[in-house]
């Protein structure tokens, strides 16, 4: 009888973390600011100045579409620049109308708490 409660315990445990680890897939989570059970999609940023060019840059540290908005928004901020931002492949295209500075562009991102993996 002891072993039949011990395992419907487990099944209980399990069941909760996976749905917490879904909730954290889709940004509902309050451990990367999530939580109000729906995620808003960042507002595209359009440039003042017709596009100079793009850079592409390699992110680590995104886990959910909530990641996407705070580093879509983190770039975004950086005056002269416009990104999209892909969960699935990991990186940000920016898009410029000015010369940024690459160690601008990594100093947004990393104050946003992800790590830049590489800026080309």
């Amino acid at each position: 009888m002891a072993d039949i409660i011990i395992v419907l315990i487990l099944i209980v445990i399990a069941v909760f973390a996976i749905k917490q680890t879904k909730k954290h897939m889709h940004g509902e989570s309050p451990c990367c600011g999530g939580g109000s059970g729906t995620v808003k999609k960042v507002k595209e940023k359009h440039l003042d100045g017709p596009v100079m060019g793009t850079k592409t840059m390699k992110i680590k540290g995104m886990t959910c579409e909530h990641c996407v908005n705070n580093v879509t928004n983190a770039i975004n901020k950086v005056a002269g620049a416009s990104a999209k931002v892909s969960l699935k492949d990991k990186e940000a295209i920016i898009s410029y109308d000015r010369e940024l500075s690459n160690i601008e562009l990594r100093k947004a991102v990393e104050d946003a708490g992800y790590e830049v993996i590489s800026l080309s």
